[in-house]
């Protein structure tokens, strides 16, 4: 997974890019952690159920100079890629999702190409 200037996450159809107005300190107040390399991480579980094997988790990560980044869901230890909009089994993961990146999208952290 490459930092590219615009990311989509596997079989969505919805395509974002960073806002040119970006700022480090919007980042950290929505929760994306600064890690050591200077990047930004925002990483969330979407599923409450523990009992069943399709725990997923979100994980976005963003360059430290704001000009690119990388969006994927993984299983739980983050070691397998999950595409999230093949099954409808996942269709409350992908409403959570959604969710997510809307309110990136009000807070102007992406934008929708």
């Amino acid at each position: 997974m490459a930092f590219e200037k615009t990311a989509t996450l596997q079989g969505s159809n919805d395509v974002y890019t960073l806002s040119a107005n970006l700022k480090k300190y919007t980042l950290r107040d929505n929760a994306f952690d600064e890690l050591k390399t200077g990047n930004f991480q925002y990483l969330r579980t979407l599923t409450n159920d523990s009992v069943t094997n399709q725990e997923v988790k979100l994980k976005i990560v963003i360059s430290n100079d704001l000009t690119k980044l990388k969006i994927a869901t993984t299983t739980l230890n983050g070691l397998r890629p999950i595409t999230i909009y093949k099954s409808a089994a996942f269709k409350e993961i992908c409403e959570k999702y959604e969710f997510i990146m809307q309110d990136f999208l009000n807070k102007g952290i992406f934008e929708k190409k």
